[in-house]
């Protein structure tokens, strides 16, 4: 508060200066003096806990499911865990095919490119739209399968893996399914694919 008494002490003993030439400047002074001796509000972080919350969560990230995890969980911010997991459970089983995606996303594109020529139509999730909400389902997706990259493929409500990887055998990616004969089976399986059209007998 020293800097607001002899600011005001200033203003106090400058009587000879023309107080309409002067007002806006000193009115401006007195208020940069106000907000920076008056303490902050408890409500809003500094950036310096900002900071330190951030840490705190990739560290636990980091933890629960290596780097990319920890990552994920700095960027979603503080979040209901457990609703934002309920939800992303959900929307995978929302449709025999459901890809959670960024619509910039190479990988993305070349997943939707593949499943378009086995006649696949798939139920686009997008975490990008918006990034907000997006971020949150994409760190709870990392807990629930140990990969927090996109696209992320559910087939009959059942995690795939990736486009061209997964974290285990039992969700190996989309392509190695497809190397492997077992993608086709899967999506007839789940009702995924799209009727051929039927030839009408003339």
């Amino acid at each position: 508060m020293t800097g607001l008494v002899l600011l005001v002490g200033s203003i106090s003993f400058n009587a000879r200066a023309p107080p309409l030439r002067h007002a806006s400047a000193t009115t401006g002074a007195y208020a940069l003096c106000v907000r920076h001796a008056l303490p902050r509000a408890s409500s809003a972080p500094s950036p310096l806990e900002e900071l330190q919350a951030r840490f705190e969560l990739f560290s636990e990230g980091k933890r629960a499911g290596g780097f990319k995890q920890g990552v994920a969980e700095a960027i979603a911010g503080k979040f209901d865990r457990d609703a934002v997991a309920a939800e992303v459970q959900t929307l995978a089983a929302s449709a025999p095919l459901v890809l959670f995606t960024w619509e910039a996303s190479p990988s993305c594109k070349k997943a939707l490119k593949l499943l378009a020529i086995a006649r696949a139509t798939p139920k686009i999730v997008r975490l990008d739209d918006p990034w907000d909400e997006g971020n949150k389902k994409r760190a709870a997706l990392g807990r629930l399968t140990g990969k927090s990259s996109v696209p992320s493929i559910w087939i009959g409500g059942k995690y795939i893996g990736g486009c061209e990887d997964g974290p285990s055998p039992e969700a190996p990616g989309l392509v190695p399914m497809a190397f492997a004969g077992t993608l086709l089976p899967a999506l007839e399986a789940a009702g995924a694919l799209q009727q051929k059209p039927s030839l009408s007998s003339s």
